[in-house]
């Protein structure tokens, strides 16, 4: 007899990551993305279970991998072409000097929270997604807008007086 849904465990809500401190230091280890921005340090729980507090203005990122073992910095950090997936792209410039560029949601009550998860130009690569707070950048600029519905031209008014014309 199949488990019903409700039988069923939980999904983990601890994603593996790789964060970059400011020092340019990683540390590995499972967080819970849903807790990501909402107080001023990360919970970080290591691969051997100690459990470790990051003070958020030490973060330079937080790189969402695949695996541990691969490389975590993305080997494109900027886009060759114009992106195809919707949303905005964007380039981040760190206070280190540091770029890259990534997609965020098409909505920009995004940049006004404590920080930026971007979609990294590579989507093969290691990273599935990057989180990088507002304390550790200098600007954010946007490149453009992908997938936005176009606006269909308005009609042209017709004057009063033709529309008589063709009715007679």
């Amino acid at each position: 007899m199949p488990a019903s849904p409700k039988d069923r465990a939980p999904a983990s809500t601890h994603k593996k990551v790789v964060v970059l401190l400011l020092d340019r230091t990683p540390v590995q280890g499972y967080l819970n993305s849903g807790d990501l921005g909402r107080s001023e340090t990360i919970d970080l729980l290591s691969p051997d279970g100690e459990h470790r507090s990051i003070s958020l203005s030490a973060v330079k990122c937080v790189y969402f991998v695949r695996e541990f073992q691969a490389p975590f910095q993305p080997e494109r950090k900027v886009f060759l072409s114009r992106p195809k997936i919707d949303g905005l792209w964007v380039r981040l410039r760190f206070r280190d000097e540091d770029l890259i560029e990534g997609l965020i949601g098409n909505d920009l009550l995004d940049l006004l929270d404590t920080g930026v998860q971007i979609t990294p130009p590579d989507l093969h690569g290691n990273n599935l997604r990057i989180y990088v707070p507002r304390s550790a950048l200098e600007e954010i600029k946007v490149l453009g807008v992908v997938g936005a519905a176009r606006r269909t031209p308005a009609r042209p008014r017709v004057p009063a007086s033709q529309s008589k014309l063709f009715s007679e």
